[in-house]
């Protein structure tokens, strides 16, 4: 009880949750397979705040780690070996907007979608746009460098940080980058931005604002096969166009998104492309009929022009909103985030759905098929330890041929605890020493966010022995 007395007396008696019942609520976060209670959660207002919590952990020895909305999918928020929680969603004012330099500084605990919310009237959004949008926070984005399906064409969250402030692990408080473009010096805010909360806790950022394209065209092309479908990505890649986004979705996630939102998607499709280009308005149809030429020439057996904002905009959401509608086919689903060179994704498709028919799992596929980054999603029911089970292999599997057509094991999600047996068939034991190194120049004593990214198997890292073995 001392700790979270002491807590109290940092942030008030309403900021502090201790009893059992209220901590179940952050035993993990959107992966939902391993778990493992805090024990306190702590929600901070201010970077004075966090300091004083982080400096009361280390008098305590006890470990911390920071979370934001929770939707992270890889184990990122995992309290492991529990310790203090610190909560960062209360902590979220848009401090300032400078339209004239293009940036706003905001706190870590601000939702993405409010920031673009708030920046659309004067024309301007925050281009990294998870499909978690809704949910998820600006500092959880950073932590994990998310994507979304605009990536393809304006980056991901590093591209979009230009500084922070951190609370260092012992305390102190430093500032990297800011407002000004091409700070000189090495580059540590693009070291911080996806260290998933190792180096640190984020208190604020500055993060570059995006003028709205002045127009859109957005198609959708109906394929009888989901070959025919990447195909068609390969094809308006090759022929240099630039998509503001490229999404696929197969037959069974469309059965999930049609249910839910009534789009009116063909549910004898083999799978669909959202294929959109933006800018400048001359031009723009001329782009359009290129893409609709080549999703014919590869077996499109329809291509549809959203006619209306409107209609545009439901189309969005219903891409966006698609892992939730999941939950219409299965009690409990595991999504995967691999990346696959382009060309590949016709390989790495047919590779699933063999691995589904193996473990017996239904596979569904939503993915930002611009840039190759896959999100199988594998349904199951988590009270069943035997589709547990199947799960994890299926998911090992999966994300085994990712490596293998020469990609990674993750895009956006971070490796958390979840994926930490992959860093050595990644990287070198020469490449894990020094990212270790790096981590501890930051995090010497790692008390926070432990047990997180790299494999802990001391100064010696083996590549076919590594640490502990998450979630299997």
């Amino acid at each position: 009880m001392i700790l979270s007395d002491r807590l109290r007396d940092i942030v008030g008696p309403s900021a502090v949750i201790s009893s059992p019942s209220e901590l179940l609520v952050y035993e993990c976060d959107g992966y939902t397979i391993e778990k493992t209670k805090p024990q306190v959660v702590v929600f901070p207002t201010s970077t004075e705040q966090v300091v004083q919590i982080v400096q009361l952990c280390n008098e305590l020895n006890v470990p911390f780690l920071p979370r934001g909305s929770g939707t992270s999918l890889a184990g990122g928020c995992l309290a492991v070996g529990g310790g203090v929680v610190l909560a960062l969603t209360r902590m979220k004012r848009i401090l300032e907007v400078n339209y004239r330099d293009h940036y706003a500084i905001v706190e870590p605990g601000v939702v993405n979608l409010a920031l673009t919310n708030q920046l659309k009237p004067h024309g301007y959004h925050f281009a990294p746009d998870p499909s978690s949008q809704g949910a998820c926070t600006i500092g959880g984005n950073a932590a994990t460098n998310s994507g979304g399906p605009h990536t393809l064409k304006y980056g991901v969250t590093v591209n979009h940080v230009l500084g922070v402030e951190l609370v260092l692990p012992d305390g102190r408080v430093v500032e990297t980058g800011g407002p000004a473009e091409d700070n000189p010096g090495y580059d540590l805010t693009g070291v911080i931005v996806g260290s998933e909360g190792t180096f640190g806790i984020v208190t604020k950022l500055w993060v570059r604002i995006t003028r709205n394209p002045e127009a859109y065209r957005t198609l959708l092309g109906v394929f009888e096969t989901v070959d025919d479908a990447t195909n068609t990505i390969s094809d308006i890649i090759g022929a240099g166009i630039i998509p503001g986004a490229l999404e696929m979705l197969d037959s069974l996630i469309l059965q999930a998104v049609e249910a839910a939102f009534h789009f009116g998607f063909p549910l004898d499709a083999g799978a669909v492309l959202i294929m959109e280009v933006d800018g400048l308005e001359a031009g723009l149809d001329s782009e359009a009929d290129r893409i609709k030429a080549i999703a014919l020439k590869n077996k499109a057996r329809e291509v549809r022009r959203a006619t209306t904002e409107a209609e545009r905009l439901l189309l969005w959401k219903s891409r966006k909103q698609a892992f939730g509608a999941v939950g219409r086919l299965a009690p409990s689903y595991c999504t995967q985030d691999g990346v696959v060179p382009r060309t590949k994704l016709p390989h790495i498709l047919r590779v699933i759905q063999r691995i589904g028919e193996k473990y017996q799992i239904r596979i569904a596929n939503v993915f930002h098929a611009g840039d190759g980054n896959i999100h199988p999603i594998l349904l199951f029911d988590e009270r069943d330890a035997d589709q547990v089970q199947r799960v994890l292999k299926a998911s090992h599997e999966i994300l085994e041929e990712c490596i293998h057509c020469g990609g990674s094991v993750t895009g956006e999600h971070g490796i958390g605890v979840e994926k930490i047996d992959f860093m050595p068939k990644l990287f070198t034991p020469e490449d894990l020493g020094m990212m270790l190194r790096l981590r501890s120049a930051f995090n010497p004593e790692g008390r926070c966010s432990p047990d997180k990214m790299l494999p802990t198997s001391g100064a010696c890292i083996e590549q076919s022995k590594v640490g502990r073995r998450a979630a299997l």
